[in-house]
């Protein structure tokens, strides 16, 4: 390993046309990896995220968050001016990420026959709601849009009552992951045949891909199966859901041969012989008995004593922590989950930490978040020589843009 080397990325160079969150997480995560990433934010407001909450001296949580370690060139693309930078930044960039809806970018002047005539060798992303191509791919879409389709926001929530949608962004920041571990296999692939190429990645893949038993079991039971929401409870395999206990709620999940840990757990070994109990089959087929029977057990002490017995008989469980909990929690401060870090306005805060290891590169790289259009002149004097009187002109001709934080 190079000893200058910051981290695993270091040295690629990403455009970054990406807003709000699934595409900001993709560009973020490379540039927890050392990438140099130059996000492209319009003029006069760049990201809309720059106006969400919380805001503190007209600086937003929210942004910082999604946007740490990149530079921002703000620029007016209505302007010739403006299209021409872009088309002369490309052949110096090794990724270009967008997240607009499709046919957007081409609009621009961008879209990848003309980026990769320009630079063979780019990696193009395009994140979307539904995809590129398709009869949906058209339409725009948040997080939720994308749930919705997929039969996800389907299986969450009470059966009798309507469903509910995760009050996380799981699609959008999963969508990101997945987009950034394409673009790490195609920058792999370029480096074997010195050819780019353009990925489609789609809220709408990504949730469909949650799916782990639902869709095998709707097409090989040939529709005897109907997977729908089964509430605090998995619908084909038992124990395996939230339960009350006496202080709050805890996650257990004791399948197969962890049935009888559980019984064991619970002073009660009899019951892994329990004709009502015996087998998986018989355990959904009763499961109200069943839950009755584990909360039961749970009433009768404390939270914290029944995880040691869940615990000393190897019972996979789980508290049910809330958002501050979490935050406070030993475990996820040690590991950096949860990471303090320090903004020039906002000060020291928490934020999600990143989530990949690397033996080679063991400290998170200290990231700053970027002013809108900060590094106007930054980044075209260090990519395309422009000197400070060249970027000054631009400037007073509405090309670039800067000031808000």
């Amino acid at each position: 390993m190079d000893a200058t080397q910051r981290h695993v990325l270091d040295g690629y160079k990403v455009l970054d046309f990406t807003q709000f969150v699934a595409g900001p997480t993709c560009t973020l995560m490379m540039a927890e990896m050392g990438a140099e990433v130059i996000k492209v934010e319009f003029a006069p407001k760049g990201d809309p995220t720059r106006a969400f909450p919380i805001l503190r001296d007209g600086r937003s949580g929210y942004f910082v968050q999604h946007n740490r370690g990149k530079r921002s060139l703000c620029i007016d693309l209505k302007k010739p001016e403006a299209a021409a930078l872009i088309a002369e930044l490309i052949p110096k960039m090794d990724v270009l990420v967008q997240n607009y809806a499709p046919g957007v970018i081409g609009r621009m002047g961008f879209d990848y026959d003309t980026v990769s005539a320009i630079n063979p060798r780019i990696v193009m992303c395009s994140i979307s709601g539904f995809g590129q191509t398709g009869p949906l791919a058209h339409l725009t879409g948040y997080d939720g849009c994308g749930q919705a389709v997929s039969g996800f926001t389907s299986m969450c929530g009470e059966p009798d009552q309507a469903p509910y949608t995760p009050m996380v962004a799981l699609g959008d920041v999963s969508t990101g992951a997945h987009a950034m571990g394409a673009v790490a296999c195609a920058l792999l692939h370029r480096e074997r045949t010195g050819k780019g190429q353009h990925l489609d990645v789609s809220l709408l893949d990504t949730y469909f891909h949650y799916h782990e038993a639902a869709v095998q079991m709707a097409s090989l039971s040939g529709g005897a199966v109907e997977p729908t929401r089964s509430g605090r409870h998995a619908y084909y395999v038992a124990p395996a859901g939230i339960f009350k206990s006496r202080d709050g709620h805890m996650i257990i999940a004791a399948v197969d041969h962890q049935w009888p840990a559980l019984c064991n757990a619970m002073g009660r070994p009899e019951l892994a012989y329990d004709s009502r109990y015996e087998n998986n089959a018989a355990r959904v087929a009763h499961l109200q008995e069943m839950v009755a029977d584990i909360e039961g057990w749970l009433g009768l002490m404390s939270d914290q004593e029944a995880m040691e017995l869940l615990d000393r008989h190897r019972v996979p469980f789980a508290p049910v922590l809330s958002v501050r909990d979490a935050m406070n929690h030993p475990h996820l401060r040690e590991r950096g989950t949860v990471r303090k870090v320090r903004d020039r306005v906002l000060g020291e805060f928490d934020l999600p930490g990143f989530a990949l290891r690397f033996s080679d590169f063991k400290s998170p790289l200290t990231l700053d978040a970027p002013f809108l259009g900060e590094h106007n002149q930054q980044v075209l004097t260090q990519y395309l020589g422009y000197t400070a009187a060249n970027v000054e002109n631009l400037e007073r001709h509405g090309v670039l843009h800067s000031g808000s934080r």
